[in-house]
């Protein structure tokens, strides 16, 4: 039996304006600059030319006026707005801090010194588009065949690309284009001056290479034939070598070279904190006043082709404030969160011991500044300060918490940091295993699981007692 009804529904809809500040609180300086360029290409009402400043109290020059005064109705001599981001002095330039060559850009570029013909190139380059992060090649040369035909339009063979990654192989840095770790390191090891030990290395690299990832230092030592002085000073060679090799140049989420630009800067003033948020890349926007006289013109009017102009004016005119509101609401919340961050994180702002760094989570600022959750997730997301003592994500200094002995709160970085040391300094010929790095935290009063221990030993990239070991 089929039952109709009515059922009352409470739905919340988020207004144009709310749409436009969710959006540009996401965006990180350098792409809210892209965006803001965007719209003033697509909204022809807005302009980004600098008005010219009044002399004195001159009442023969047009005012500046509020957005919020807007009105398509109201004749008024210039419809000019702005964001009044800055004050009267000029604005202060910051310095922009690379993030190093773009990979992909490095080795095109190596490439176009090697006299190929335009067919080899497109291979090379395709190969180039298909290394990953780390500079590996995690293509088969047969798939990479018909990936050249079915999406590059280009006929080849699997001769022909070996050829081409033969080539890549060569580039700078060495080890890069190889198709796994063994790859990796023996082209970077056959770089080097050869000398016994590097000898001994590649042949370690070449016959011995499960025994070596293993650490099965007898084995290499019974088969090889080597002493153990020729064996600890082959892996001194091999130690030495960078296993990601495209790790070195950073390719972050564009093809091109990236530049970090910090949206906030925390400057230490006789010991007191000052944060500022510096918009020098940002243009002031104000109302282009061709459109808003072609507005004026229109009122009153009764032909259809200037209504109909009107009409679209009103449109942008309207799209123009909420976009600029949309700014300054971005700016309002960037603000109030990352005061709320350098006030609970006070102590560590200071002097950056990251012993002073308290554990904190979104929701505790979320609280502290009465936006949601999500909110403060976007503030934080690809957004960096500039501090007295390094330039860091946003994201660094939130993190979960556990209680010492003292029953005190300390960072989950903050044990990290404990666990690094203890491994640090630990005897390589006998290294502590996690159920020994357990009691050492405890005797430094912090109390973790063995579990606990595994996790952070693997986040932060620390091997095994067993692959520790050293001669």
């Amino acid at each position: 039996m089929i039952k109709q009804g009515l059922e009352l529904k409470q739905t919340q809809k988020l207004s144009p304006l709310q749409i436009q500040t969710i959006k540009l609180i996401e965006l990180p300086i350098q792409e809210l600059e892209q965006r803001i360029r965007t719209e003033l290409e697509e909204n022809p009402v807005l302009d980004d030319d600098h008005p010219v400043e009044s002399r004195d109290d001159d009442d023969d020059e047009p005012k500046d006026i509020s957005i919020d005064e807007l009105d398509a109705d109201d004749p008024i001599p210039s419809y000019r707005l702005k964001v009044n981001n800055y004050g009267k002095d000029e604005r202060p330039e910051y310095n922009t801090f690379s993030v190093k060559e773009s990979f992909t850009q490095s080795l095109l570029d190596q490439l176009g010194f090697r006299h190929l013909s335009q067919h080899e190139k497109d291979v090379a380059t395709f190969i180039i588009g298909s290394l990953d992060e780390d500079g590996y090649l995690r293509r088969d040369i047969d798939s990479l065949v018909d990936d050249l035909a079915f999406r590059a339009g280009i006929q080849t063979d699997g001769e022909e690309v070996l050829r081409m990654l033969k080539i890549i192989q060569e580039f700078d840095p060495a080890g890069v284009g190889a198709r796994d770790l063994q790859e990796c390191l023996l082209l970077q090891i056959r770089t080097l001056k050869r000398t016994p030990d590097t000898e001994n290395a590649e042949r370690i690299l070449r016959d011995y290479f499960n025994e070596f990832t293993s650490k099965h230092f007898q084995k290499i030592l019974s088969r090889s034939g080597m002493s153990q002085e020729e064996l600890k000073a082959a892996l001194g060679k091999i130690l030495k070598l960078n296993p990601s090799p495209g790790g070195q140049i950073d390719d972050s989420y564009t093809e091109q070279a990236q530049q970090i630009v910090p949206d906030f800067v925390l400057d230490l003033v006789d010991g007191e904190l000052k944060l500022s948020m510096p918009r020098f890349s940002i243009p002031e926007l104000r109302v282009n006043k061709k459109y808003a006289d072609l507005l004026l013109e229109a009122k009153g009017s009764g032909e259809r082709a200037q209504r109909e102009a009107a009409t679209f004016v009103k449109q942008k005119l309207d799209s123009a404030k909420w976009f600029v509101e949309a700014l300054k609401q971005r700016h309002n919340t960037l603000e109030s969160t990352v005061k709320a961050i350098v006030e609970y994180q006070h102590d560590y702002f200071l002097d950056g011991d990251e012993a002073n760094l308290k554990p904190m989570v979104l929701k505790d600022i979320a609280e502290m500044t009465g936006f949601d959750i999500s909110t403060i997730s976007r503030v934080v997301n690809s957004k960096y300060i500039e501090t007295h003592f390094g330039i860091y994500p946003l994201k660094y200094f939130f993190s979960e918490g556990l209680e010492n002995k003292e029953g005190e709160e300390v960072s989950t970085r903050e044990l990290k940091k404990a666990l690094q040391e203890l491994v640090d300094a630990e005897d390589k010929h006998r290294p502590l295993t996690d159920d020994q790095l357990v009691t050492e935290m405890g005797k430094r009063g912090y109390n973790v699981a063995r579990r606990t221990i595994a996790k952070y030993r693997d986040q932060l990239g620390i091997p095994k007692a067993r692959l520790r070991k050293e001669l």
